[in-house]
């Protein structure tokens, strides 16, 4: 039986697209749930295009109910990954799917995490730092924005000369390349 996995997006989508496209054709697990905070969010177009079925949902659906939580559970959800997903998830679903909720990070964790830091504001701290690299993590998550423990970091050095959509470039370059990949391993260690 295939694995399940359900993403949570806030924005564009571009990594859920990447996972999309990774497991359309795959034998083992597919994306069956596409979860979003934002109405707008474009990751919806996305999802409708691969034919996979979308829920919005609001602050309050999210914080102060278990409906979340039950229509995972009613989808077999086997792996909850943050895709752009800019919402701290709440306790109850950290309690549902315990080492099974996974996120990605525009840079290098410990270092430019935490509320607030997200997509270019990460950037831009680590060029304002005079950082000499930088990169991706993913990691599982935690009651804490950014503290979970890593599974795997890429990094990239940053050229003299590098804008921030450089930067911005080089490091989607590494998500979209390695987060299919880490998804894809950590469900083999599922039963």
């Amino acid at each position: 039986m295939k694995k399940r996995i359900a993403i949570f997006a806030s924005g564009s989508g571009s990594n859920a697209q990447k996972i999309m496209e990774h497991f359309k054709y795959s034998d083992d697990a597919e994306v069956s749930l596409v979860l979003s905070n934002n109405p707008e969010s474009y990751v919806l177009q996305r999802a409708d295009n691969f034919e996979i079925p979308t829920h919005v949902f609001d602050r309050y659906e999210f914080y102060q109910t278990d409906e979340i939580v039950q229509l995972l559970k009613r989808s077999e959800i086997d792996l909850v990954v943050l895709a752009g997903f800019l919402l701290l998830v709440p306790e109850n679903l950290l309690q549902a799917f315990p080492n099974k909720i996974i996120n990605i990070h525009p840079s290098l964790l410990p270092k430019y995490g935490g509320k607030g830091m997200y997509g270019d504001r990460v950037h831009q701290a680590v060029i304002a730092a005079n950082e000499e690299e930088h990169g991706i993590t993913i990691h599982f998550v935690n009651e804490k924005f950014d503290e979970g423990e890593v599974i795997h970091q890429s990094r990239f050095r940053i050229e003299k000369g590098d804008t921030l959509e450089i930067i911005k470039f080089k490091g989607q370059q590494l998500e979209h390349l390695h987060f299919p990949k880490v998804i894809e391993n950590l469900l083999k260690k599922y039963n």
